[in-house]
């Protein structure tokens, strides 16, 4: 007798499954982007700037480690227990982290929150594979990536306009009420499928990944910002963290049922698609960055205004993911569309590349633009290519694994770009100021030349009058000295952020490496199971 495994659900089941996938996958990214607009208040409020990140860094480890066990065990259990387990974890992470009174308790609360949002940023995209065919889930999956690109231009503003017209804590008690919600649809809409077959689980292998990965996170958190790179600290770090990870791949290799398959890799459609979608999250994670650092400090706009530049990004990010899905629905293919979406990304990364002092407002946006039609091209299909190039019972450990690789990419990432930016800085400023102004700054005290040799100088008004108010000690011509200080300062920052840039576009071009090794196998319909 055969069972159906895609389109599970139908009738208005179907639609208000669908509904509690993206009001999930819109509370889960909007989650990450809704705290920023909050943390001056936050700190100001609790104290701790010295820890700050963490309040990040928490979320983003605890989230990271736990996405592909979520995947793995809801290939065996099914999605919804793993589903409503992660949205009550976060529903109690985001009550601790409204209630945190000091810096300390919001981080903790902010890692429980993670616990909940591995479960909440994997599930989506697996239950989008039971609830359509692969031949179908291009469109679908194109509107929940454009629910992704909303969450993150709408983040910032609510978390402003939270903070200001009530208080900070309620940036996280508006998940109580949409997370209970969700619980309910998703206990109503989602069937309750699980496997008939005997499974074993990697606990082992969860447990050895988890020790792995937590040196090897902090070493990449701290690594350029606490630490220098080649401290005892991080190399300490990093030693640990290697030798658990030969100790999981070894366990991997003999496991029955391994919680991430070394297998998955010997399949060039999984292999090329997660570089792919690994590569392109590279070169987006640094433009996003760093992109407010330059339009602050180097073009000149304000705190609000920098972060609406990145509106015209997610509205062509959101266009470009529903256009390309609907595409990939139609055609069943999606190769050309990769390897388009690739050069568009590659060119929009190479024009940040060449912005600078002169660079415009207009220009920017423009270059945005350009970048999200091509990342809201390429996103979307990476999911749908993994999905359609395994069986259904493998849908939650592949789509983890992707969102793994994902997550891992991004903190890895950061402290790179960081390095480069800071080193890149610190060469060109000696370079670009006058000799009288470098000789003038060499005779300061330390402490008074490191603040105002910092790029975060240029960022506020009240920063850059603190820096005048030390060179009017200079006399006539202190103002003479302030301006050629700041020009120097604009034109040191602009060359570290479009070096940081040109790195982007290696990783654009490997994207497209990637795009054009990717193996093309038509989308398939319906899937059955035998019993």
């Amino acid at each position: 007798m055969k069972y159906q495994e895609t389109n599970q659900i139908t009738g208005n089941r179907r639609w208000i499954a669908l509904a509690a996938v993206m009001v999930t996958m819109f509370f889960s990214s909007l989650d990450q982007t809704i705290i920023s607009s909050a943390m001056p208040t936050i700190i100001a409020d609790l104290r701790g700037f010295d820890i700050y990140a963490w309040v990040f860094t928490a979320y983003m480890m605890t989230s990271a480690i736990t996405v592909p066990i979520y995947g793995k065990l809801s290939d065996i259990y099914g999605r919804k227990p793993f589903y409503v387990f992660g949205l009550s974890v976060f529903m109690i992470g985001s009550a601790l982290s409204g209630q945190a009174h000091t810096m300390m308790q919001l981080i903790f609360a902010r890692g429980l929150q993670g616990l909940g949002g591995g479960a909440m940023m994997s599930m989506p995209r697996a239950t989008i594979g039971d609830i359509f065919n692969p031949k179908e889930r291009g469109k679908w999956m194109g509107l929940i990536m454009s629910v992704f690109g909303l969450a993150s231009i709408i983040g910032p503003y609510l978390g402003g306009w939270i903070t200001d017209n009530f208080n900070w804590r309620w940036v996280f008690y508006i998940n109580l009420p949409v997370a209970l919600i969700s619980i309910i649809a998703v206990s109503y809409a989602l069937p309750n499928v699980r496997t008939k077959e005997k499974h074993s689980i990697d606990w082992l292998g969860s447990a050895f990944m988890i020790l792995a990965l937590i040196p090897i996170l902090l070493a990449f958190t701290w690594a350029g910002s606490k630490y220098q790179w080649t401290s005892k600290q991080i190399i300490s770090l990093f030693a640990i963290g290697i030798m658990f990870m030969i100790c999981f791949i070894l366990i991997e290799k003999k496991a029955k049922e391994p919680l991430l398959s070394p297998s998955l890799f010997k399949n060039s459609i999984f292999t090329s698609t997660v570089l792919m979608g690994l590569l392109v999250s590279m070169s987006l994670f640094g433009t996003v960055m760093f992109l407010p650092l330059f339009v602050q400090g180097v073009v000149g706009l304000s705190a609000s205004n920098s972060g609406a530049l990145l509106t015209p990004m997610m509205l062509s990010f959101i266009a470009g993911s529903i256009v390309g899905g609907i595409i990939i629905s139609k055609t069943g293919r999606y190769k050309l569309q990769a390897i388009l979406g690739s050069i568009i990304v590659i060119i929009a990364v190479f024009l940040l590349s060449k912005m600078d002092v002169n660079t415009t407002w207009i220009t920017v946006i423009r270059n945005m633009i350009i970048l999200g039609l091509g990342l809201g091209t390429v996103m979307p299909l990476v999911n749908v290519v993994i999905q359609n190039a395994f069986p259904y019972k493998m849908l939650g450990v592949v789509n983890s694994t992707q969102q793994f690789v994902n997550s891992l990419g991004g903190i890895v990432i950061a402290p790179i770009y960081g390095t480069i930016l800071a080193n890149a800085f610190a060469k060109e400023l000696p370079r670009n100021l006058p000799a009288k102004l470098l000789k003038a700054m060499n005779s300061m005290p330390k402490s008074v030349s490191s603040a105002i040799s910092n790029p975060q100088a240029l960022i506020t008004a009240h920063a850059q009058e603190q820096i005048k108010t030390m060179f009017s000690a200079f006399g006539n011509a202190g103002l003479k000295l302030y301006n050629q200080f700041i020009h120097a300062v604009k034109l040191s920052l602009s060359t570290g952020i479009t070096k940081l840039y040109s790195f982007g576009v290696v990783f654009a071009v490997l994207t497209l490496l990637a795009a054009f090794c990717l193996k093309e196998i038509p989308l398939k319909h319906d899937e059955f199971y035998d019993e």
